[in-house]
């Protein structure tokens, strides 16, 4: 009743919720970003959007959260792209299909120019990627905010680099710039505006999603753990940011450092590691 998969039927109270009232619910793009988008396009990169939203709900955020003119950020837009089957499927099993006034048409044998596609797969677009480039093996870093969806597959399946956009990031004041406090409001980016006292993403029954506390055996010391999420993020992520705010600024070679640069598990965090994770690092162990 809530959520009517179908966009278009504006049933449900999610669709027609969000159309309705969509400043209610959704970010603007900071210009930062925005800038940072189209320096990237001019310096050559090739830009993609890859979501598993359909065409039609993503026209509706991305219009209001980019402007009117947002394919312009992109080179190849892949809607209803269903995560993470577009890393694990191969061209057979889900085929890229073009759309029609937001309606899916006929399979595509193969991916020959960029353009606005619907569901298809990974090593197609790779393929294509390897057109446009005239390189045997193109590089790919991927952005995304989701373990499941984006950031494991795209790291297991296709072996792209992977930015993770991790939000448990912003409620750690270590974590934001120091120019942030002297920013107005309307530039801050989420959750950095009112802190709350404690961080939000200590869980007052979980404790913090980085670390836990494991208890000791009879009089023994408790012990200081890294979380199965925390142990995630430096496994499969080449870097993780609280968002793509946080890195607009930087000029575009800066060079990042990544989880696998080294031994440390704090390594790919930017601007800085979460505070769970600094005290007594080298002696916590891994879960």
């Amino acid at each position: 009743h809530n959520y009517v998969f179908i966009f278009l039927e504006d049933c449900g109270m999610y669709f027609p919720e969000v159309k309705n009232h969509p400043d209610k619910y959704l970010q603007r793009c900071p210009e930062s970003v925005k800038k940072w988008l189209k320096q990237l396009k001019n310096a050559g990169k090739i830009l993609l959007l890859i979501t598993s939203s359909h065409s039609d709900y993503c026209r509706l955020l991305c219009e209001h959260v980019l402007g009117n003119d947002f394919e312009e950020y992109f080179d190849i837009l892949i809607t209803n792209a269903l995560k993470p089957g577009f890393f694990s499927h191969t061209p057979n099993q889900r085929p890229f299909r073009t759309l029609e006034n937001d309606e899916e048409q006929e399979a595509l044998l193969s991916l020959d120019k960029p353009g606005w596609y619907s569901q298809g797969n990974a090593i197609q677009l790779y393929d294509l990627l390897k057109k446009m480039t005239g390189k045997l093996d193109p590089k790919v870093v991927y952005f995304g905010d989701s373990m499941h969806s984006d950031i494991f597959p795209a790291r297991h399946y296709s072996n792209w680099e992977t930015v993770f956009i991790l939000e448990e990031l912003l409620g750690d004041k270590g974590t934001v710039p120091a120019k942030a406090e002297s920013e107005p409001l309307e530039k801050k980016g989420k959750y950095e505006g009112d802190q709350p006292k404690v961080p939000y993403f200590v869980s007052k029954q979980w404790g913090s999603f980085f670390m836990d506390r494991l208890p000791g055996l009879e009089n023994a010391e408790e012990t200081l753990v890294h979380t199965w999420s925390c142990k995630c993020i430096s496994t499969y992520s080449t870097i993780a940011i609280p968002s793509l705010e946080s890195i607009a600024d930087l000029p575009l070679d800066y060079r990042f450092t990544r989880f696998s640069s080294n031994s440390s598990a704090t390594a790919g965090y930017y601007p800085s590691p979460p505070r769970a994770l600094l005290p007594n690092e080298d002696s916590v162990m891994m879960k």
